[in-house]
């Protein structure tokens, strides 16, 4: 499922586009925000895909072997632990990954060449020599291995990257928390994993769906009074010099202060200074901490925060 983490990032990014184009429509922009995320979607399902192609490829190699004219013992006897792996078999056999991805179409046949260069990676890595030297077989161990070859083969393929470039140029950026989100569905497979095992939905529930809309929403429609908190906390600075990215992740920020009761202040604070490590200077990443921290200050002592929920009224 998309994080809240991520939601907010692919809030800021289309935020960021929002205000970079003339013609402003909210709806456009909630939709694009939202095609953003169906795409993530997607390439949850197409990389899920990838590691029973790079099986039939290693199978497909053993079985020319086993075909040569003069054939060695190995070439007979092959170490087949790689191609038989429980986890492997279950994710070729998924109804839920097969029909989605009949339904939107997404195949690795156009790329035969990244599925070799990933195979030839994975067969001169350490955990694939390990994995394939350990006599022990068990359910266990053939998931350990599925979860390294994505996280320590798959996510650092420049040949990858340029594939998805090709086809989407809404999943380069993606790839590294799909990934994870990969690792945590593998987590929930076990050796009675049939068929009908469940993937990660979309959206953990309504509640999240929900908030994607109200965050781009809530930031939009009131732009001035957010942006008039940031330049009324940020008085020894010059707003026009401020970096343009570091005053969209305040205005989010304050947005959630403001308007949702039930996230913790601490939580959202967290979360965009979190968000600035990855679109922000070091400077700024300081500046967003002080500012923010102010606002919330001054915010609080004024009483236009109103937390509810368990644990968070009078926060």
């Amino acid at each position: 499922m998309i994080s809240r983490r991520i939601i907010r990032t692919k809030v800021l990014q289309v935020l960021y586009a929002y205000y970079s184009t003339d013609e402003k429509s909210i709806n456009n922009t909630e939709k694009e925000l939202f095609f953003c995320i169906q795409k993530a979607y997607d390439l949850y399902h197409y990389l899920l895909a990838l590691v029973p192609e790079i099986a039939d490829y290693a199978e497909g190699r053993i079985e020319i072997r086993r075909n040569k004219h003069q054939p060695t013992h190995e070439d007979l006897n092959p170490n087949t632990k790689f191609i038989t792996n429980q986890v492997i078999d279950q994710l070729r056999n998924n109804n839920k990954l097969n029909t989605y991805i009949d339904q939107k179409k997404l195949n690795w046949q156009d790329h035969p060449e990244l599925i070799k260069e990933l195979y030839l990676m994975m067969i001169e890595s350490d955990i694939y020599q390990e994995y394939m030297a350990d006599k022990n077989r068990s359910y266990l161990n053939d998931r350990k291995f599925i979860e390294k070859l994505f996280n320590k083969i798959i996510l650092v393929s420049e040949d990858l990257y340029m594939v998805l470039e090709e086809q989407s140029i809404y999943w380069n950026d993606d790839v590294e928390f799909v990934i994870s989100m990969i690792t945590k569905t593998l987590k929930r497979f076990n050796e009675l994993s049939d068929s009908e095992q469940s993937l990660m939905p979309m959206f953990k529930d309504q509640e999240d769906r929900d908030f994607t809309k109200d965050l781009l929403r809530k930031a939009i429609i009131n732009h001035n009074e957010l942006r008039e908190l940031i330049k009324e906390h940020s008085r020894n600075w010059d707003v026009e010099r401020i970096a343009f990215m570091d005053i969209l992740i305040m205005q989010l920020a304050i947005a959630e202060f403001l308007y949702f009761p039930t996230i913790p202040t601490k939580v959202t604070l967290n979360e965009y200074i979190e968000l600035s490590k990855f679109y922000s200077t070091e400077k700024s990443r300081n500046f967003i901490n002080g500012i923010l921290d102010k606002t919330l200050k001054d915010l609080k002592n004024t009483e236009k925060i109103s937390k509810e929920g368990r644990g968070l009224i009078g926060e």
